[in-house]
């Protein structure tokens, strides 16, 4: 079992009567982080504590900026094993996930570097004598990050990594179900020698979320607000936000279309299905959740994928595919796939649960009257709707309330982008799979997978000021 205290001004800390919760093994049901359960004085203290680095930090030399996000990269990757250790034991997923999370976060670190030289202003030319406009871009203030455990470490380093890079200090809420994983996050940035109070980590158990959260968004110093994670959750957060005039960017849930249509490949369609819709057990906002084919070509592809999802045991260890994040996200799987067969869906491949693992799963002829159709499944489940025209699967595709990611196969790639164009997600690639992310790319979604854009320039905007100044060069006449 590994100890995850708070870290406030780049010390561990125990939370306030020394208060503690467990994170379990979702598939042993041991406990393998106890962690510090902060209070609402504990979240004050460490709003606090990145309220008085700011000043200090802002002031600190672009390039000194730059070389502390490389080193924090550089030591990320060298302490990968802790990492993947901590991943694989608190959320149950395989270590290609947790090496894929480690990667894409160092990235993640050396693009915010990258950026830092980028947060420019501009001259705008007055339209008075004698007077000089200037708009500038400074830090916000503290930033308030949350971030998920599905992908704890690139979405840890993620919520962070910017508002660092443009001289924010930051908050790092971590999640429940991934304490010392998020906890490690900070330790990094720490050895890495960024200053005390620049990154805190605030840790809490499950009960006490409610007024830990409230307490964090309502502090005066908390200038912007970072979350990603589900819709449901967003939503309070935003909420919340609003309810103190606090801007917040939110990253949210997803149900991605991936439509195959008459000319595709169907061998690249369906290595990229079940590369979308399997990896981390479905338990990423872009996974694949809804398969739209041409029902040309319906049969054959949905035979393939199905000799491929059988081929992807899921397992506690050496196996494929791995755990989901709990019993209960297991059981849900199971619901949506009873729901659907109960109302016509043909079941093709899997269906199975045991206690937290799910089976890959592929269900055929999924229509509106069911669940699965609507809801995000957040699971192994792939779920296929036939079409008989592009007009058809663009309305299917865009029949939800979700916009974050999608994928469009056909050989013919001016036709393909002309779908694309008109599916409504913020994301969507061409002979690819839905999941996909780069450091630099501008991520976010539309509808109800969030606002805002985490990640290259238009992250800049999210986290700094934009500032008007002007200099009045002569005497001014005024009309009063």
């Amino acid at each position: 079992m590994q100890h995850a205290p708070l870290l406030i001004s780049n010390n561990d800390l125990a939370a306030s009567g020394n208060a503690s919760f467990d994170c379990r093994n979702p598939v042993s049901g041991e406990v393998v982080t106890r962690a510090a359960a902060a209070s609402v004085a504990d979240a004050t203290a460490a709003v606090d504590a990145a309220a008085a680095a700011f000043g200090p930090w802002g002031e600190v030399l672009p390039a000194e900026r730059q070389a502390l996000l490389h080193t924090a990269a550089d030591l990320l990757l060298a302490r990968a094993d802790r990492f993947e250790a901590a991943i694989v034991s608190e959320t149950g997923t395989t270590p290609a996930w947790a090496h894929f999370n480690c990667r894409l976060a160092a990235d993640i670190l050396r693009e915010a570097a990258a950026m830092v030289t980028h947060i420019q202003g501009d001259v705008i030319p007055s339209n008075r004598p004698g007077s000089m406009a200037m708009v500038l871009r400074q830090p916000a203030g503290v930033v308030l990050a949350f971030a998920p455990w599905n992908a704890p470490v690139l979405l840890g380093v993620r919520a962070i990594a910017m508002p660092l890079a443009c001289g924010n200090t930051v908050v790092l809420k971590g999640s429940e179900l991934s304490p010392l994983t998020h906890r490690l996050i900070g330790d990094v940035l720490r050895d890495a020698g960024f200053p005390p109070g620049v990154c805190n980590v605030v840790l809490n158990a499950p009960a006490d979320s409610g007024p830990v959260v409230e307490a964090l968004i309502a502090h005066p110093a908390v200038r912007r607000v970072s979350f990603t994670g589900s819709t449901r959750v967003g939503r309070v957060v935003a909420e919340r936000c609003a309810r103190h005039l606090k801007p917040c960017l939110l990253g949210l849930g997803g149900k991605a279309p991936l439509l195959v249509l008459d000319d595709a490949d169907i061998g690249e369609a369906v290595k990229a299905a079940a590369f979308g819709v399997f990896f981390n057990q479905g338990q990423i906002c872009m996974s694949t959740e809804r398969i739209l084919v041409d029902r040309r070509i319906a049969d054959d592809f949905i035979a393939r994928l199905a000799a491929r999802a059988r081929t992807l045991a899921a397992g506690a260890s050496g196996c494929p595919l791995g755990s989901m994040i709990s019993i209960e996200a297991a059981e849900r799987v199971r619901q949506l796939v009873d729901d659907a067969v109960q109302k016509g869906a043909e079941l093709i491949a899997g269906g199975g649960t045991s206690g937290s693992i799910a089976q890959a799963t592929l269900l055929d002829h999924v229509t509106p009257t069911m669940r699965l159709y609507h809801e995000e499944t957040f699971g192994p489940i792939a779920a296929v709707m036939r079409f008989d025209d592009i007009e058809e699967a663009i309305s299917i595709a865009n029949d939800s309330d979700y916009g974050l990611s999608a994928a469009v196969f056909g050989r013919d790639t001016l036709r393909a982008l002309q779908v694309a164009r008109r599916i409504e997600s913020a994301i969507c690639h061409i002979n690819g799979p839905t999941v996909q992310d780069e450091a630099q790319i501008p991520f976010g979604g539309l509808k109800a997978s969030g606002w805002g854009r985490f990640g290259g320039k238009p992250a800049i905007d999210e986290f700094t000021e934009l500032r008007w100044i002007s200099i009045q060069t002569q005497p001014q006449d005024y009309p009063l």
